[in-house]
């Protein structure tokens, strides 16, 4: 009898660990979405990244191990603090288990070390920086729509091969600026280019005459434009003010989206080269995913938002894959699981975490060209993700030395 009652509680046992394992670890399974909404990149990604979070939450049925999928967001004025107060709270009392977007490097860098000090999983489609997956990644770190190297390769290249051999550059006064500006001038330089100079300016600048005077005046062929949001959309406007274009010289928007284009323009923005990870009318996939966004929003998608919503859904696939919302084991999965949906044909996720996938080099069409609304671009060329990425072994992060 004794032994009869030890073998039923050793199975009971068992099964119990075996549903706790197949299962979320509080009844739920939670993602904050933490970008800015109120300030210079609210329309590069913003409330319309909430609602692609939102879109993959309802596309894989609201659930994940029979728990339901919650979502919070918030604004984080572009401030490192007030955006790692608002992280640590979301996982210190708030039980979220990742954090995603992450507009902004500055802000991107502080909540990855904060996600990486209470082992959460942190997913960056906002930042831009190269040292998300270089000398500051994390085990739970993960960069997904773009970075600064696949923007220099893009835009940077096709300048350089087009005769634009000297740069000056105007560069956004943080992490990410920084980052884009030495992308693209090294890139530059080895294609046998030559950096003639550059000036910075604060995050969220209205007037950018001195600036632009500074590099009108050092003869570049190419300025760029390694900045953002409002910022690169006033400078342009600024700049044609000037008649810096008339005059010759050109100006490189080497982080520009269909967001941006709108907002100013196709009459203003016509001719820009620019890289994207993501463009709405690039094929029956594309165009699925663009018109029921559309359809919420009365926007179409830029790369932030198609960005979030592919790591939102591979976020719970990955739950699904590992029979739990455990930190370790979602990493895991995360790792291993290769991406293949509308956003990414055939991605693959590095040891770093870097997300590698195609880019594309696009220009702006001129007014007329456009076949319906929002089709702004012309797809002048594809970027495999091997040559768009650091070789994951070649980035310094200490995950992969």
């Amino acid at each position: 009898m004794r032994k009869n009652i030890v073998t039923s509680l050793a199975i009971l046992l068992a099964g119990s660990t075996a549903a706790l394992a197949q299962s979320a670890s509080d009844g739920k399974v939670k993602i904050g979405i933490l970008n800015d909404q109120s300030g210079v990149y609210a329309d590069f990604g913003g409330k319309s990244s909430v609602e692609a979070a939102k879109m993959a939450i309802e596309d894989f049925g609201g659930k994940v191990l029979d728990v339901p999928v919650e979502l919070v967001d918030a604004d984080h004025q572009n401030k490192p603090d007030i955006a790692s107060n608002i992280a640590r709270q979301w996982y210190d009392t708030e039980q979220v288990d990742a954090i995603m977007e992450l507009t902004t490097s500055s802000v991107a860098l502080a909540v990855q070390a904060l996600s990486k000090e209470k082992k959460k999983i942190n997913m960056v489609t906002g930042a831009a920086t190269t040292d998300l997956t270089g000398k500051q990644c994390s085990p739970y770190g993960f960069h997904w729509a773009y970075d600064t190297h696949a923007l220099a390769v893009g835009t940077g290249g096709a300048l350089v091969k087009q005769g634009g051999d000297s740069w000056f550059f105007l560069t956004a006064d943080y992490a990410f600026g920084y980052s884009l500006e030495e992308q693209t001038g090294t890139f530059v330089k080895s294609a046998g280019g030559n950096v003639v100079g550059a000036v910075r300016h604060p995050l969220a600048t209205n007037d950018f005459s001195s600036f632009l005077l500074q590099a009108q005046s050092s003869g570049a062929k190419v300025i760029g434009l390694a900045n953002a949001g409002l910022d690169t959309a006033n400078a342009i406007k600024q700049a044609a003010e000037f008649g810096i274009t008339a005059g010759g010289q050109n100006l490189a928007a080497l982080l520009f989206t269909l967001a941006e284009v709108h907002g100013l323009g196709v009459e203003a923005a016509q001719g820009l080269t620019l890289t994207e990870g993501y463009y709405w009318n690039l094929d029956d996939q594309s165009r699925e995913f663009g018109k029921r966004f559309f359809e919420r929003t009365g926007k179409m998608p830029n790369m932030v938002h198609a960005g979030t919503y592919s790591s939102v859904m591979q976020y719970l696939k990955a739950i699904e894959k590992a029979g739990t919302d455990e930190t370790e084991a979602v990493a895991k999965a995360l790792h291993e699981m290769p991406v293949d949906d509308f956003f990414a044909r055939n991605g693959k996720v590095g040891a770093n975490g870097r997300m590698i996938h195609d880019m594309y080099l696009l220009q702006v069409k001129k007014p007329g060209e456009s076949d319906e609304p929002w089709d702004y671009f012309n797809v002048l060329s594809t970027i495999p993700g091997d040559e768009a990425y650091i070789d994951p072994a070649k980035s310094g992060c200490e995950l992969v030395k």
